[in-house]
């Protein structure tokens, strides 16, 4: 399998960077008690800092918001993953915990301030490409919705769309039975390669402390624009 960052979004975005983390031989389960501590105490923590500071605020956010309308899409009607976890809490709404993959994935997220995804490496078809979405990128989201993700980026195999950094797709979905998956995550344009590659080895390495396995990691960008797994 082959990921590759379309080039078309590298030329509305020179500095995109993705980072890209292969896991083999998982065990996903019900989170445990430390995992699910983490996310509910950074989730309080976040609630008090935002009734002192709005959520377009976060330099995350901001970055993805802005990003969002240079590909042409409007991000007061289609929000960014990580904008809308950070308004569900700013009401009070706290993510409950799912399955151990998800709520990491959660947990990342939000403590970093930008999108991610993580999918069933089983239940993906062919290579993956990573491009702009238009009016024929559907397709039904764990949102409960049909969505049409229409110049927002896109992940896509050989038999459609099945992921962004908006919402995520039902057919791809990692459950407890998923053993292999990819991570797929929306870095901030602005971090320097680096940093990037540092962050994304980071996730990676905690990920597999508490699923096993083993893990392998890249950064897409303006350079280096695909990776065989």
């Amino acid at each position: 399998m082959i990921i590759k960052l379309d080039n078309s979004l590298l030329q509305v975005e020179p500095t995109l960077k993705i980072g890209i983390i292969h896991y083999t031989k998982i065990v996903v389960t019900s989170s445990p008690q430390m995992l699910k501590g983490r996310l509910q105490l950074f989730q309080e923590q976040l609630f008090f800092e935002m009734e002192e500071k709005s959520v377009t605020e976060f330099e995350g956010i901001k970055e993805w918001r802005t990003l969002w309308k240079k590909l042409g899409a409007d991000p007061n009607r289609y929000r960014p993953s990580v904008e809308a976890l950070y308004r569900r809490i700013a009401k009070q709404n706290y993510i409950t915990p799912l399955h151990s993959a998800v709520d990491l994935n959660n947990f990342f997220s939000m403590r970093y301030e930008i999108p991610m995804g993580i999918y069933d490496l089983g239940k993906i078809h062919g290579d993956v490409s990573i491009s702009l979405g238009n009016e024929e990128t559907i397709y039904e989201g764990l949102n409960g919705r049909e969505n049409n993700i229409k110049n927002i980026l896109a992940l896509s195999d050989t038999t459609g769309p099945f992921g962004s950094p908006f919402v995520d797709s039902v057919k791809t979905a990692v459950t407890e039975e998923t053993t292999n998956a990819v991570q797929i995550v929306f870095l901030r344009p602005s971090i320097n390669l680096e940093d990037g590659r540092k962050l994304v080895e980071s996730m990676g390495t905690m990920f597999t402390q508490i699923h096993g396995g083993d893990a392998s990691s890249i950064v897409l960008h303006n350079d280096y624009n695909e990776w065989r797994i």
